[in-house]
């Protein structure tokens, strides 16, 4: 646990100003590694997807991934990046047990893609996060310390080492220094990597699963004083793996390195580890500068120079960005920036817009995914995408109740078979005898039924007590099942009792 003193968020804004930094880091989602043909498969049993190549061994020699150089230059297309006519690898010197090199293969002062930007919307206000630039590199492997109560190496009885991950294309994605945020900084940078990874996820070049870590940020963060001419210290969050940890690790860190300015002390530069089930972060080390890593160019590999025209063709067939797809379907379904972030928070989006076009009406597919199966898949502890019903099966269920098939309620129930595998809604109104019942002989009996057991109520109703009439609508309902329709119910009611 924690031991750090913390400064309240709004005591913080009063007296100092953060400037939040973000290194985004993307595996690609290639068939095979960055230089070597080794398979990416997530999951297999470690070590088996290794080769004298990723594992550094003496005489192999790299060869870099086109698919990869590919996938990184739509990543910077997308964020208004400039593409260098001329890049090249270095090498980036580090000796830890998940490098088996000794060294990782990166880019230095000579990045395929550099500047462009990322505009993030927050309650009304748009945040520019200026990019520094977008490079391409290879993974590291991944360490096990086994024995110990956190899963660090503090503790551990002793450690494991998978190599699988060794050598997968990654690429970075280096943000400027983003300033003026004030209290609002743990959401922009919340915000700032849930549209990154929208974009990515669009572009198809990465599954972006930030549970498996094909996406990882490390968070920057610096305070300093109210007016004063120089930023202050910073600080490095790594590899904090969830969109809700990116936000609690600058909140976290504004808090704690207020409490250290206030009493006194200064900053350190450091990395920090970021803790999940406080939310608080713990020293790591300290923080290397570019010349601790000795680069040197990689003379291994060729320098990248990108035809022009290749490139033109990779710009042509980028996708719709989701910017300007939430603005198309803003304008189509009538909405307003409200309603469509209340979308893109729930993760609904996508599914909705393909419930709409399975035939559903815009506000009848948000209905279903926003309410009753939003709430199933928090009950669930799961995405909405994940819930076992289909954007056709929503559009379909929306379209018997619309043709008056079913009623709301019997809706809620047709939801819980297409959810339990009973089949789709229509196979399930029909199995369970879900429709809802017309002016039948059925209905006209149970009505009937409902006024003879109920001759005090009946009596009440004659009397003026009109409100009375409910109890034998739910009496009615309760015979039916809840098949009937209310509103048929009451009409028979009244025609009986009122005018009887």
């Amino acid at each position: 646990m924690s031991t750090d003193r913390l400064v309240d968020l709004d005591e913080v804004i009063t007296r100092y100003e953060p400037v939040i930094g973000l290194e985004t880091h993307v595996e690609l989602g290639t068939a095979s590694k960055m230089f070597c043909g080794c398979s990416t498969t997530f999951g297999a049993e470690p070590n088996t997807q290794t080769c004298p190549v990723c594992l550094g061994l003496p005489g192999s020699l790299p060869v870099a991934n086109e698919a990869a150089v590919a996938a990184t230059i739509r990543i910077g297309l997308a964020l208004g990046s400039r593409i260098a006519p001329w890049c090249r690898f270095a090498r980036k010197n580090y000796f830890y047990p998940d490098i088996p090199k000794g060294f990782q293969t990166s880019q230095y002062d000579e990045p395929l893609c550099v500047g462009g930007h990322l505009d993030v919307e927050l309650d009304g206000e748009t945040f520019r996060v200026e990019i520094e630039r977008v490079h391409l590199e290879e993974d590291t492997g991944k360490n096990l310390h086994v024995g110990g109560s956190t899963g660090r190496i503090h503790g551990a009885d002793h450690s494991l080492v998978d190599y699988n991950r060794a050598g997968i294309p990654l690429v970075e994605i280096v943000t400027r220094p983003v300033p003026g945020a004030g209290a609002k900084a743990p959401e922009v940078a919340r915000a700032y990597v849930t549209e990154l990874r929208e974009i990515v996820q669009t572009l198809g070049v990465s599954d972006v699963r930030m549970e498996q870590g094909s996406l990882r940020c490390d968070v920057n963060l610096s305070l300093n004083p109210v007016g004063a001419a120089e930023w202050g210290t910073r600080t490095e969050t790594k590899n904090v793996n969830s969109l809700r940890s990116v936000e609690r690790a600058v909140r976290y860190e504004m808090r704690r390195q207020a409490a250290v300015l206030d009493g006194g002390g200064r900053v350190v530069q450091e990395t920090r580890h970021f803790h999940e089930d406080t939310g608080s972060t713990s020293s790591g080390r300290s923080k290397e500068e570019a010349t601790d890593y000795r680069y040197f160019p990689e003379p291994d590999l060729v320098p990248i120079a990108a035809d022009p025209a290749w490139v033109q063709q990779l710009t042509d067939a980028l996708p719709e960005l989701p910017a300007a797809r939430r603005a198309r379907l803003r304008e189509e379904w009538g909405i307003s920036a409200t309603e469509m972030q209340w979308l893109a928070n729930a993760g609904a989006l996508g599914l909705v817009e393909q419930t709409v076009a399975a035939g559903a009406s815009p506000a009848d597919a948000r209905k279903w995914w926003l309410g009753d199966l939003a709430r199933r898949a928090n009950e669930a502890g799961t995405e909405l995408g994940e819930l076992a019903i289909t954007p056709a099966q929503v559009a379909e269920l929306a379209g018997l109740v619309d043709a008056g098939t079913i009623n709301d309620k019997l809706a809620r129930q047709v939801l819980d078979g297409v959810l339990a595998g009973q089949g789709g809604p229509a196979e399930v109104v029909t199995a369970q005898g879900l429709a809802v019942l017309g002016e039948s002989d059925e209905l006209v009996a149970a009505v009937e039924a409902a006024i003879a057991g109920a001759p005090d109520v009946v009596q009440k109703v004659r009397g003026g007590k009109v409100q009375a009439l409910g109890a034998l609508v739910g009496a009615v309902m309760k015979t039916t099942r809840g098949t009937a329709d209310a509103g048929t119910v009451k009409r028979m009611l009244e025609e009986r009792v009122l005018n009887g």
